[in-house]
């Protein structure tokens, strides 16, 4: 029996022939069908300066998604501390938790959303890259700030998210909630997850170590189905992979006759057997097994698949599978 929750991490896709408008307007209507199929939460993510992933900010979506949904949470996965003032983001979190109480998360990462260099320093005002120091400082800065100067009301739910084991030693000194990003270095998780819990001291936030895994995950009714909806981040990945950032979201079409290097099908390969594609009982068995291997509490599930309603569909598939996410 699959029972834990399920969630997602909303990156906001921009597809090959489509505009930004269009990709926004479908925010709203995927978090309305996620509340429908019975998803604990949605993340959205913040990113800039990049062809195929919309530069919106995570607090722009959450406001919007929860003006049209009633119970699912909402919040940032992450929003980038680097980026922004502490006070700020306490301010703007407090007052979404103050609209919406118990709805909303403050999910807080490091990196800065970008691959250029120029645009990085200039969402830091032209300073260089975040210190440990400076970073550990701004996440508690606006932990307080959210305590002693906002205060509005029911406050955010915050979490850190981390790919190392820098991240989540962080996350265990401060007593907060560990997101896991599986879905960008899977060869870390367990390194972490050991980091974490070792260290994990409780807080007001948390206490006891709670996780949150995210795996990229594409169901589909066939494995052929599957495969081609993989496609389109497959190419985007292979063009990371020769440190090509600007590589625009192709449709599935385009993705199939892209000429993948034996190197970047090796890589992918690797990488795809550390996440969840395939059929919804292949998917299902892998989610359970990397639920049962990391001791999660949660699992949150991006699909970056280039048509809306086979996003939707995968979600979909998967809850008829194990029939509906675990309650909260």
């Amino acid at each position: 029996m699959f029972d834990i929750p399920l969630s997602a991490l909303e990156v906001a896709m921009v597809q090959t022939g489509t505009r930004a408008v269009d990709t926004l307007r479908d925010t709203a209507a995927f978090a309305r069908e996620l509340e429908r199929l019975g998803y604990r939460r949605i993340w959205y993510a913040e990113h800039h300066h990049s062809p195929a992933i919309g530069a919106f900010p995570p607090v722009v979506l959450t406001a919007h998604a929860a003006a049209s949904t009633s119970v699912i949470r909402l919040g940032s996965g992450g929003v980038l501390a680097p980026n922004h003032a502490p006070l700020m983001l306490a301010e703007q979190f407090g007052t979404l938790a103050a609209l919406h109480p118990d709805r909303v998360d403050l999910g807080v990462g490091r990196g800065p959303g970008t691959f250029d260099e120029g645009i990085a320093r200039a969402l830091r005002h032209g300073a260089g890259p975040i210190t440990d120091a400076e970073y550990r400082d701004d996440v508690a800065a606006t932990l307080s700030f959210l305590v002693d100067e906002v205060a509005l009301g029911p406050l955010p739910e915050p979490w850190l998210l981390a790919s190392s084991a820098a991240g989540a030693g962080l996350a265990a000194e401060l007593g907060l909630p560990l997101a896991v990003a599986h879905h960008i270095r899977p060869d870390n998780t367990q390194a972490v997850l050991e980091r974490y819990r070792a260290a994990f001291a409780p807080s007001r936030w948390c206490e006891r170590p709670r996780v949150l895994v995210c795996v990229e995950t594409v169901c589909a009714e066939t494995e052929e189905e599957a495969a081609l909806r993989v496609g389109p981040m497959d190419v985007v990945k292979a063009g990371l992979l020769k440190g090509l950032s600007e590589i625009p979201f192709p449709t599935p079409a385009e993705a199939a006759g892209h000429p993948f290097t034996e190197q970047e099908r090796q890589a992918l390969a690797a990488f795809r057997a550390q996440q969840a594609t395939g059929t919804p009982e292949a998917v299902v068995q892998r989610l359970a097994r990397l639920a049962s291997e990391t001791g999660a509490d949660e699992l949150m599930l991006t699909t970056p698949v280039y048509d809306f309603h086979d996003r939707v569909r995968s979600y979909e598939l998967i809850t008829k599978h194990i029939g509906g996410p675990a309650a909260p």
